[in-house]
């Protein structure tokens, strides 16, 4: 971090304003270049911006900013242009002349990481709420901006230590007549951290849900009601629907928001035996669709009675989540249909509560009170709760075999994967493949 970092801030194209931050101990030096009077921090100075033949290559403020007061922690400055994305490269050109090199994408960030301005968790978050595709996505991700998820991980992580220094102190007194299994203290605290674990774990997987998505995939045979169900969802034609079998012969996707979650849905090929090449073809597309959904919505027909959902479901993995629908319930003269879902995509019905299963069937149902306490977390923060939770199970287990000192290197080994959601642990490789996936101006 000896070197001084610059880039454009703003996003690409043409616009009103446009913005280069410039980051690092030469930060004030290039400041002075283009302003020669003395700087006041937080304030806007009017300036020229001029080339090295003092040829005015634009206009406009420049704000200045002390370390460690600034976003990196670093001095750090800022020239706010017109957004011409010739004057802006111009600018930047010249940036670069008077010592400061092209900032790596996330690099800004991760200075004001390392600076301790921001822990992993919510630097991640930064990104976050760039990419937001939702107002509940913006709103949680501004919450684990602001330390929400860093709290209950530090929270979590206090009782944790705990839990294991009061096992390597009992363990410190071989000579006792002590019992891992039968301490009242290694019960209670043990239900209290698998109680905060496994509420934490919940939260993290809603907010990660919120942040990538769900991709949910609509199978079933022809006319099935399949394009037609993917069209009410998305409240527009999308898809082409006609009472000819094998309309359908390629996948289609529709981006919408469910209560404010982003769902991918897919359109699928009708799944039978088909000797038409085409058709064939969507049928093995449909295939790796479902390979890769979060959930199946599986789609029978009302009149279709040569279907059953057992044999649709036989293209499902068993770990895939599925909701089995039966379309065109208006035409049936009875509604006793057992677990199966009624809908029908003619009259509206059912369609409601089919996006409240969707939701609440992969853990994303935020109906009853929105966003209130949800944080954004991704999938590395899941996998790492998942990972703490599994040693916690050991480290369990081992207590009930009355071996503590096991049990204490599990827990150490869950401190440390939890304290990498935060970046109290981390490995140079990870920071590098978090911030790699940034933007360049951050």
């Amino acid at each position: 971090m000896t070197e001084t970092i610059a880039a454009v801030a703003t996003a690409a194209g043409a616009g009103g304003v446009g913005i280069i931050r410039i980051s690092g101990p030469g930060a004030r030096a290039i400041a002075t270049a283009f302003f020669s009077k003395p700087l006041r921090q937080r304030y806007a100075h009017f300036a020229q911006f001029c080339d090295a033949n003092g040829v005015e290559i634009d206009h406009g403020l420049l704000l200045y900013f002390q370390a460690p007061n600034s976003f990196t922690g670093e001095d750090v400055v800022e020239l706010q242009a017109h957004g011409s994305p010739v004057a802006l490269a111009m600018l930047l050109r010249r940036c670069f002349q008077l010592g400061a090199r092209h900032a790596r994408a996330g690099e800004f960030t991760e200075r004001a990481f390392l600076n301790q301005k921001l822990d992993l968790a919510q630097a991640e978050a930064v990104a976050d709420l760039i990419a937001a595709q939702s107002e509940a996505a913006a709103t949680a991700a501004v919450r684990s901006l602001e330390g929400e998820f860093s709290r209950q991980v530090e929270q979590t992580l206090v009782e944790l230590t705990e839990l294991r220094t009061y096992i390597e102190a009992l363990i410190d007194f071989p000579d006792e007549d002590i019992s891992f299994s039968h301490d009242r203290q290694i019960t209670a605290r043990n239900l209290r951290l698998s109680t905060l674990l496994a509420n934490l774990l919940t939260q993290a997987k809603r907010g990660q849900r919120l942040r990538d998505g769900l991709y949910v995939v609509i199978i079933g045979p022809p006319n099935a009601g399949k394009s037609s169900l993917l069209n009410a969802l998305a409240q527009s034609d999308r898809a082409i629907v006609t009472a000819i079998a094998g309309t359908t012969r390629d996948v289609l996707r529709e981006q919408i928001t469910l209560n404010g979650v982003p769902v991918t849905l897919v359109d699928t090929a009708g799944l039978r035996e088909s000797p038409d090449v085409i058709e064939a073809e969507g049928i093995r597309r449909a295939k790796a669709e479902i390979a890769r959904a979060d959930l199946a919505i599986v789609l029978l027909g009302a009149d279709q009675t040569e279907f059953d959902f057992t044999e649709l479901q036989a293209n499902l993995a068993e770990s895939l989540k599925r909701i089995c629908v039966l379309n065109k319930a208006d035409l049936l003269q009875t509604k006793n249909v057992g677990d199966t879902l009624l809908i029908s995509t003619h009259t509206g019905s059912g369609l409601s509560e089919l996006c409240h299963k969707i939701l609440a069937i992969t853990g994303s149902d935020v109906a009853n009170d929105g966003v209130t306490g949800t944080f954004s977390a991704r999938m590395r923060h899941v996998q790492a709760l998942e990972t703490v939770q599994q040693q916690l199970v050991n480290a369990q287990n081992w207590l009930a075999a009355e071996h503590g000192e096991l049990a204490a290197e599990e827990l150490r080994l869950a401190q440390i994967t939890l304290s990498e959601i935060t970046g109290a642990f981390s490995a140079d490789d990870l920071l590098g493949k978090i911030f790699s996936s940034f933007c360049i101006g951050k």
